[in-house]
């Protein structure tokens, strides 16, 4: 399973690639805007930096800010002739799936978001994305079960032999990342922290300390 890390943040990125974690990224407007950014060249020149972090078939999903058809491609076409690394990131609607299917014709790579339904899922895939970014923590904020959403888009993919991949997103918890793994999930996009949290257990913490104690009281 890949792991990309939802940020727009350089040195957060500096540091998942640093520790062999960075598979891909993914952005949206809310991201770019905790950043220093302020202007849209300022914008275009990030993404652009981004892309030169990433290495082999890495990418990354940069988002439209477009609702509409007309506008929706031509920020799309703007965006994927930034890097050849980028994937235009396109929000669930009747002319997203428009865009979409367009972009599908053109080769240029699409990543479907704000996906809450099996139904959105496969109108995404039938309409040719690259990715779809299903929500699972969003979900399970209002009481529903994220991770069911997730099986349920992959066994049906699996079923039609979609070529679009499941980008798990939302993700809240270890535990999250850990049960999209063991379905099978292409890739989640998570948060750093969420996935650094990956590394705690408070039995290897006892046991390094109590390592590293044995060791000084013998070893003079």
């Amino acid at each position: 399973m890949k792991f990309f890390i939802d940020t727009a943040n350089l040195e957060e990125l500096y540091k998942a690639k640093s520790l062999g974690l960075l598979n891909g990224v993914t952005t949206n407007p809310s991201l770019i805007s905790k950043e220093s950014i302020f202007s849209k060249k300022e914008i275009e020149n990030h993404y652009i930096s981004i892309c030169n972090l990433l290495e082999n078939e890495e990418d990354l999903s940069a988002e439209v800010i477009s609702t509409n058809y007309d506008d929706i491609i031509k920020e799309g076409k703007k965006l994927s002739f930034l890097h050849s690394k980028i994937v235009v990131k396109i929000p669930i609607n009747e002319d997203g799936i428009k865009a979409i299917k367009y972009f599908y014709k053109k080769k240029i790579k699409t990543n479907c978001t704000l996906i809450f339904s099996t139904g959105q899922a496969i109108l995404a895939a039938k309409a040719g994305a690259n990715y779809v970014s299903p929500f699972m923590g969003r979900l399970d904020d209002i009481s529903h079960n994220g991770l069911n959403l997730i099986k349920e888009i992959k066994n049906i993919y699996d079923k039609y032999s979609f070529n679009t991949k499941i980008l798990a997103a939302s993700i809240r918890s270890p535990l999250h990342i850990i049960e999209c793994a063991k379905i099978g999930i292409y890739a989640i996009t998570s948060p750093l922290n969420v996935i650094l949290s990956l590394f705690n257990h408070p039995l290897t913490n006892i046991g390094l300390e109590k390592f590293l104690k044995d060791y000084k009281n013998k070893i003079h």
